[in-house]
């Protein structure tokens, strides 16, 4: 660990069960609080009056598991994928021994009609007099709603339609105040879900999008029937469920230094601006010489980048016994094109191939050229195949200079 990262999250695995779920009833006790006084005032703002708003001291129950959804209204946020089939969504709502509570917020842009009408969706449904007390869209969403909304709720859901998440910081926020995330694997959490600090909503990437939706509403209701809810009831003799808290304990040991904006600013201090501020220093040094050499370097290969190409690749042996754990040896004949191998990188990629054949969440091992003279030169690599299923690869040629910041940086690459 270097110095200045977070440090004092793992004490939480210290803190006695009862601890833990007692400030986690007092926060969710909190929020309740909040959702009622929010859920009187908005409406006595459409128009209601404060002698037929008695139910609202009704609203939410301190007790009942409690789902927070509150971010930006974009479409693509899918903020009513819930409502795919409202009578299954009533059934979790009102269910006898599991019930759950979810409080809604966010705002559209001004000109996003689609993301105004998901809300006006949502608010319907809220509005239906059998269950107005478990369900909420909150408006006029802000810091101070968010404050209460990350501390006190159980379960963070996000199910946006996957690959467009950027983040999701929201999620974050949430699970350094003990909430679990429920959440398509995309954004940030795509990166730092483990298994047990939350759960996957799987996602039905290829499907026709209407198919697609339907599908991940469908798992999220079994997600939150069978998984979350059970679990959070399931209390030992002491009134304790300690399985849920062994979660929370989790997630705030293992995610909570890795969501600081501290972690955030020294990653961009450690990867970035410290690298940026040497490599700087070297450009300038002797009048800009490293500067100029690159420049010249980088004009050289782009003149001839066009005529670098992966001849032809071979993977000897019996590919039908490749198993997890199994070992696969490539070989590509690479045409430089008067570039020498200094000038590049030569890799293999490798991964699960979807139904376009396009490799996802991909790896890359390097291969190291083993003979050759001139412009044609041999390379090799050995793959290590760590998944079960179709496995995919292809080799790569990539520009390759020490003053680059990245191999990407002059958007240069072949493949075979």
């Amino acid at each position: 660990m270097a110095a200045g990262d977070p440090v004092g999250f793992d004490l939480v695995e210290r803190v006695p069960g009862d601890r833990v779920w007692a400030t986690r009833n007092s926060l969710r006790a909190r929020l309740v609080d909040d959702v009622r006084r929010r859920v009187f005032e908005s409406s006595l703002q459409r128009g209601m009056h404060a002698a037929e708003l008695d139910w609202t001291r009704d609203v939410f129950d301190p007790g009942v598991l409690t789902i927070g959804f509150a971010r930006r209204v974009p479409s693509y946020k899918r903020l009513t994928l819930m409502l795919r089939d409202p009578e299954r969504l009533r059934a979790l709502l009102l269910h006898p021994d599991h019930p759950v509570q979810i409080v809604l917020a966010g705002k559209s842009h001004p000109h996003d009609e689609g993301g105004k009408e998901l809300i006006r969706q949502m608010v319907r449904f809220a509005d239906d007099p059998l269950i107005p007390h478990r369900i909420v869209f909150l408006p006029d969403y802000d810091i101070e709603m968010a404050r209460e909304l990350y501390a006190g709720c159980d379960v963070w859901l996000n199910n946006p339609l996957r690959p467009l998440e950027a983040c999701g910081t929201s999620g974050m926020k949430s699970a350094l105040n003990g909430g679990l995330n429920l959440s398509i694997r995309d954004g940030w959490w795509d990166e730092m879900y483990d298994g047990c600090n939350g759960w996957e909503i799987p996602t039905a990437g290829g499907a026709d999008p209407d198919r697609r939706d339907d599908l991940e509403a469908a798992a999220l209701y079994e997600l939150l029937e069978n998984h979350v809810a059970p679990l959070f009831y399931a209390t030992d003799g002491d009134g304790v469920p300690s399985g849920w808290v062994a979660m929370v304990r989790h997630t705030i040991a293992v995610l909570g230094p890795k969501v600081l904006a501290t972690r955030m600013v020294s990653d961009y201090v450690r990867a970035l601006y410290a690298p940026s501020a040497l490599a700087a220093r070297v450009a300038e040094a002797d009048g800009y010489a490293e500067a100029r050499a690159l420049s010249a370097w980088s004009g050289r290969v782009r003149a001839v980048w066009p005529g670098v190409r992966v001849s032809s690749v071979e993977s000897p042996g019996d590919h039908a016994v490749l198993r997890r754990g199994s070992e696969l040896t490539v070989r590509a004949d690479v045409h430089l094109a008067g570039l020498a191998p200094d000038d590049v990188r030569v890799e293999v990629v490798h991964g699960t191939p979807d139904a376009d054949n396009e490799l996802r969440q991909p790896a890359r091992t390097p291969m190291r050229r083993v003979s050759g003279d001139g412009d044609d030169h041999w390379y090799a690599g050995t793959v290590k195949v760590d998944r079960q299923g179709v496995f995919g690869y292809t080799v790569r040629i990539l520009p390759q200079h020490a003053g680059l910041a990245s191999p990407a940086d002059l958007g240069l690459v072949v493949t075979a």
